[in-house]
């Protein structure tokens, strides 16, 4: 997980919340996740899997529509511990239940994240 920075003009400054980006023009959403993970945080990620994906119309706020996606991707521990931060204040490894207990996640991740811990209970 990532602490955001405590800057006042990005979303949820000084939350903890995922890796990740905005898609840039010409690019897949796979393709935005290895470039952001690489940018972040010198990740080379593979076998990445879409886990699910949330869409978001801000139209009533003057916004246009977004969507995230949140996928899982095995990270090695020797992979972990060459990790080197490049964006946000901290990088930090969570268990769900730990991460779910802190006063400071952001909302849609959070979910995220307890989807994802208990998707056995949503499976037929």
């Amino acid at each position: 997980m990532q602490l955001r920075d405590p800057k006042p003009d990005i979303f949820y400054p000084d939350h903890w919340g995922c890796f990740g980006g905005a898609v840039d023009a010409g690019e897949t959403p796979e393709q935005t996740l290895r470039r952001e993970l690489r940018e972040e945080l010198e990740l080379a990620v593979t076998g990445a899997r879409e886990f699910t994906r949330f869409d978001f119309d801000f139209g009533r706020l003057g916004q246009r529509k977004v969507y995230r996606i949140y996928y899982e991707a095995q990270v090695a521990n020797a992979d972990y511990s060459r990790l080197v931060l490049h964006e946000g204040a901290r990088l930090e490894a969570f268990a769900a239940a730990e991460i779910l207990s802190q006063p400071r996640v952001t909302p849609y991740d959070a979910f995220a994240i307890w989807l994802h811990s208990r998707r056995d209970r949503f499976r037929p």
